[in-house]
């Protein structure tokens, strides 16, 4: 099979939606720099630098790294980038996971509820837990020593000067981070369009097996209403999405947190 392109991985002018059916992680180019959104899996590593080696560039050319959130599956490149020279940002209430290393997710942001029904209503989702396994996402290593932030802000001293919005209740720290000039709005596990637990396609809340607090999940959906300037949704996993993200959050709060 011929490797992907640039051009394959494109979803937006500057954005390239790497990782895999199951995660997503992206990497946007600014005059002043790259970002990566997201650090996807361990086993990403040599995706990211063919994927940046095609372009002249390699990982020590990343300035920084925005984490939605610290869950394993979007934490894996973290320390081999931030080895390499990269800014690691991430909301201040879920630091702790990554200074404790990614096993500490179930104690720091331990989900509503047990996995096991899930898996039990639909076997096939034991896909999702053993493609993260496989990939590394559980013994990736410890991350201490990144930048943190606990409100709504502008980053200035990130490329592109993204804006950082609290979207808390998939994890107490989960953020999307809103390029507005460019009409971006990273979503992380805020809201996304496929579920791997339920196996759900289409806007929604990932299910509580994998949410911390789905109260107050769906209240962030209504900070995600009011960033107007949002027209292309890019979440953690499943299709970006276009258009007006009221439409999605509509959706989203119709299908709820099962």
């Amino acid at each position: 099979m011929p490797r992907s392109t640039r051009s394959d991985r494109r979803v937006a002018p500057g954005v390239d939606r790497l990782g895999d059916d199951v995660v997503n992680f992206y990497l946007v180019r600014e005059p002043d720099g790259l970002i990566l959104v997201d650090a996807g899996l361990p086993a990403h590593l040599g995706q990211l630098r063919a994927h940046l080696a095609d372009s002249g560039h390699s990982p020590a050319d990343v300035r920084a790294v925005l984490l939605t959130h610290a869950h394993p599956d979007h934490t894996g490149l973290a320390h081999p980038l931030q080895q390499a020279g990269a800014d690691i940002w991430v909301h201040e209430s879920d630091a702790a996971i990554l200074r404790d290393g990614p096993r500490s997710a179930l104690r720091h942001a331990k989900p509503e509820r047990s996995a096991l029904p899930y898996l039990l209503r639909r076997p096939a989702a034991i896909a999702t837990p053993l493609h993260l396994a496989r990939k590394g996402a559980f013994t990736a290593p410890a991350t201490p020593g990144v930048h943190t932030f606990h409100t709504d802000r502008r980053l200035d001293e990130v490329p592109g000067a993204p804006r950082a919005v609290p979207l808390p209740g998939h994890t107490p720290g989960s953020t999307g981070y809103l390029f507005p000039d460019r009409g971006l709005l990273f979503t992380g596990d805020a809201l996304v369009t496929h579920d791997g637990l339920t196996g759900h396609t289409g806007p929604t809340l990932v299910c509580r097996g994998f949410t911390h607090d789905s109260h107050t999940a769906l209240t962030s959906l209504d900070h995600i209403d009011e960033l107007t300037e949002a027209t292309l949704l890019l979440p953690g996993h499943g299709r970006p999405l276009g258009g007006d993200p009221r439409s999605a959050t509509d959706q989203a709060r119709h299908t709820g947190s099962r």
